[in-house]
């Protein structure tokens, strides 16, 4: 094999001069498949900055000191003193740089996870954010928020446009929180006509927040089973739809990254029936300047802007999931929505027969700032050369791996088959200096390696994910079961950390 990962991101992968207890390298020789890897990507090596296995010690371990807490507050809820970190700038400032180096993130290097849509976050949209015009209080009457009301207000129009949407809200802080709040101003609309219906039909291969939220609404789930295509099955949905048949919960491409060729067929069976037609942004990426969800049939969507549109994703947020609703669907969104007067100045109003809010004020405004700046950044052009670079970024990649892909042909992702256990799979990657895609999910494919590397990678990254895909691919069972080693934190026991998580450091 002729690729190997290069730049390894603060590390010389060749660099074998490094002794085998040097603070701050693990070994590479502590790799039980490097003597027979000759052919291999050269092993990675992450920051381990203790000796005992412990990861570095927090701030407060390393030195505190006891402070006298004065306040006003009753006694019952504080205490007389408080322990914190007693530390000089220089080695606060050496804890946080080692705790980057024991970690993984998009700035690293690929983060190809299948559906999440891991994209680099430019910085010019942090500048944006940044900006101190952008640091005003919520609470400022409408007079005074002349600017970010407008920028709202456009940032509203673009992704109604973007999205073939009438009106937009962009109250949700997050895709899920959006599900949930694009149902609710569908269950709205079939109440307001009288029209009560008690199930959501899901296809079995969609998001896990689609069932839930549903069922957060108070809907019966229908799951719906996918043809031997991996797409809708017509006759599944046809025996499906009924006069109980609130909303179709969909995404297309699917999550095989496939595209529904019968949307407009699926529309029309879900229309006839009463019900509404919902659009999973999750795969947004793929669809930019191409086409529209709303040209498609669906009546409702949200927008994942740290999917789509590069704004910070993953850590529990900030995240944004504005909702995009047609024009009958307009007067039940969310308040406050914001609005141009007459005379051309802006002001926050409430939709005639909102379901009321569901966030603060307009929702997460910074987020909201970086998606905006991005826009207009891409412009059209821009962003459908977006989409087309995601597809031929995967098309690529999925030509130079050595794993089935079972549903073709597809747009921005694809899942793959692993021989193996998946999760091992995925671990040992990790020693080739990669994040892994998604795994075992969705379940339609064996052992799935659900992958997505967006079109922020280049073709030599995208040659250094093929090779460690490569790399695994040809090792044993038993290396990939005892990955992985060349990370800071090696294998972990993952449903412990689930189920049990220690939430304090007083736990530790």
């Amino acid at each position: 094999m002729s690729r190997t990962p290069a730049d390894r991101e603060g590390t010389d992968a060749r660099d074998d001069r490094a002794d085998s207890d040097a603070r701050g390298v693990s070994d590479a020789r502590d790799d039980p498949a490097d003597s027979n890897a000759r052919d291999a990507p050269a092993p990675y090596r992450q920051a381990r900055w203790t000796d005992d296995g412990r990861n570095e010690p927090l701030l407060c371990e390393k030195s505190s000191a006891s402070v006298e807490v004065e306040t006003s507050l009753p006694s019952e809820l504080t205490r007389e003193t408080l322990d914190l970190p007693d530390l000089r700038e220089p080695e606060v400032a050496r804890h946080y740089t080692r705790l980057s180096q024991m970690n993984y993130g998009i700035e690293s290097g690929p983060f190809p996870l299948g559906s999440c849509t891991m994209k680099y976050n430019p910085k010019f949209t942090e500048d944006a954010a940044a900006d101190p015009n952008a640091a005003v209080h919520p609470l400022r009457a409408d007079e005074d928020l002349q600017g970010p009301l407008g920028l709202l207000c456009d940032l509203q129009e673009m992704l109604a446009s973007i999205g073939g949407m009438d009106a937009v809200t962009l109250q949700p802080p997050a895709g899920a929180a959006g599900e949930f709040t694009g149902i609710l101003v569908a269950k709205a609309y079939h109440e307001a006509n009288d029209d009560e219906r008690s199930e959501v039909i899901v296809p079995a291969s969609a998001h896990g927040t689609n069932f839930a939220s549903a069922a957060m609404a108070g809907y019966d789930v229908v799951e719906l089973p996918s043809g031997d295509d991996g797409r809708v099955d017509l006759d599944a949905l046809e025996a499906a739809v009924s006069e109980e048949t609130a909303l179709l919960m969909l995404t297309n491409p699917n999550t095989l990254g496939t595209f529904e060729r019968d949307i407009e067929t699926i529309a029309e069976t879900v229309h006839d029936a009463g019900g509404l037609l919902y659009y999973d942004g999750a795969n947004l990426n793929a669809l930019l300047g191409q086409a529209r969800p709303g040209d498609m049939g669906f009546d409702v969507m949200h927008f994942n802007l740290h999917k789509t549109f590069a704004t910070p994703h993953g850590g529990g947020g900030p995240g944004a999931g504005p909702v995009g609703v047609t024009g009958e669907l307009a007067e039940f969104l969310p308040n406050p929505h914001v609005r141009e007067r007459a005379d051309g100045t802006y002001e926050r109003y409430e939709p005639e027969q909102s379901i009321g809010g569901v966030h603060e004020f307009s929702g997460n405004w910074l987020v909201l700032v970086k998606a905006y700046a991005y826009i207009l950044r891409h412009g059209d052009e821009g962003l459908a050369n977006v989409s087309e670079t995601a597809v031929l970024n995967a098309n690529y990649l999925a030509s130079q791996i050595d794993f089935e892909i079972p549903y073709e042909p597809f747009h921005h992702e694809f899942v793959a088959s692993a021989d193996a256990d998946a999760a091992d799979v995925a671990k040992r990657m990790l020693d080739y200096g990669v994040h892994p895609p998604t795994t075992k999910w969705p379940e339609i494919v064996p052992e799935a390696l659900m992958t997505e590397p967006t079109e922020t990678e280049t073709k030599a990254r995208l040659d250094d994910l093929a090779a460690a895909f490569n790399a695994v691919a040809a090792e044993d069972e038993s290396t990939l079961a005892a990955a992985p080693n060349a990370t800071a934190a090696r294998r972990i026991d993952q449903a412990t950390a689930a189920r049990d998580p220690t939430l304090s450091w007083h736990g530790l």
